[in-house]
């Protein structure tokens, strides 16, 4: 364990070390295209958009431009969390009446987040020709951000699995419970079924031990990798904290509200350990536009 720590603060050092990615100038990384992370969960109630929120301000932290796209159509509540209100959402630009700038709201610590609201829902009722336009708005979001977290549903609707299977990188959120584990697997079992060659990360949260974190981690990769042929990557995990609780009730991010709380430090080498592959994830980034473009289908319509 002594020597998973130690490779753990170098690998934090590394991370604080290097240049920031908003400053370089180089001209292979102005044409780079931002990482998109697709955070999801096979049921409600595990913790999944207060992990997108606090994810993406470590982020931050080390550097990054970050934005969220709320996508939760009937839940929606990051907004809740940075407690700010946005004035527009995605369906003022499907609409044509407001650019894709005017509807990025300011969070905290520099992360920007976008309501998708009813605008995602939209985008399926457009033409083609108005779907390409749309998505040419939205692709300005590559040059203005490094990573793009786009916050799904819960569940396997059809509308989750469509943003699992369009995003080039997944995280799932699974808790120890029972349920929980099992409606995990049965959303990789759904994506499984459509691309066996997807980049799944686990996160278990609000376990009550370190090796209750690591069976549950343990008993979803071997059920995945024998049964499905899917290998999970094993992201990290949250032990359960009380002032993760206090701070929703706060209506905020509990790494701004308790930031030496274990929960504050275990997102934060979550963070450190995402982008530790930092290199080998850009270069298979294909961006927002092309997420975008899977999402809707527009390459097959």
């Amino acid at each position: 364990m002594s020597d998973q720590a130690q490779k753990l603060r170098e690998m934090i050092n590394n991370l604080k070390n290097r240049p920031l990615v908003s400053r370089s100038v180089s001209e292979e990384q102005e044409k780079r295209r931002c990482r998109v992370l697709t955070i999801t969960s096979g049921k409600g109630g595990v913790g999944k958009t207060n992990i997108s929120v606090n994810l993406a301000l470590n982020l931050s932290q080390l550097g990054y431009r970050v934005i969220i796209l709320d996508a939760d159509f009937g839940l929606a509540n990051i907004d809740i969390l940075f407690g700010v209100s946005p004035n527009y959402t995605l369906l003022d630009v499907v609409n044509d009446s407001k650019t894709i700038f005017d509807i990025i709201t300011e969070g905290p610590m520099n992360v920007k987040f976008i309501s998708g609201g009813s605008g995602l829902e939209e985008m399926v009722h457009l033409e083609k020709q108005q779907l390409g336009a749309l998505i040419e708005k939205i692709e300005s979001l590559d040059q203005i951000a490094d990573i793009v977290i786009i916050d799904t549903g819960a569940g396997i609707s059809d509308n989750v699995i469509s943003f699992t299977l369009a995003s080039d990188e997944i995280i799932l959120v699974t808790t120890p419970e029972p349920t929980s584990i099992m409606d995990a697997y049965a959303l990789i079992k759904t994506v499984s079924n459509k691309d066996k060659e997807k980049d799944i990360q686990l996160i278990v949260n609000r376990a009550e031990s370190e090796k209750e974190a690591m069976m549950t981690m343990k008993k979803l990769s071997f059920a995945s990798e024998n049964f499905l042929g899917m290998k999970l990557q094993h992201l990290g995990y949250l032990l359960y904290d009380i002032n993760v609780v206090k701070a929703i009730k706060q209506q905020e991010p509990f790494m701004i509200s308790y930031p030496k709380s274990n929960a504050s430090k275990q997102i934060y080498e979550i963070a450190c350990k995402l982008m530790q592959t930092d290199s080998s994830k850009l270069r298979k980034s294909t961006g927002i536009k092309a997420f975008f473009r899977r999402l809707v289908n527009l390459d097959n319509a």
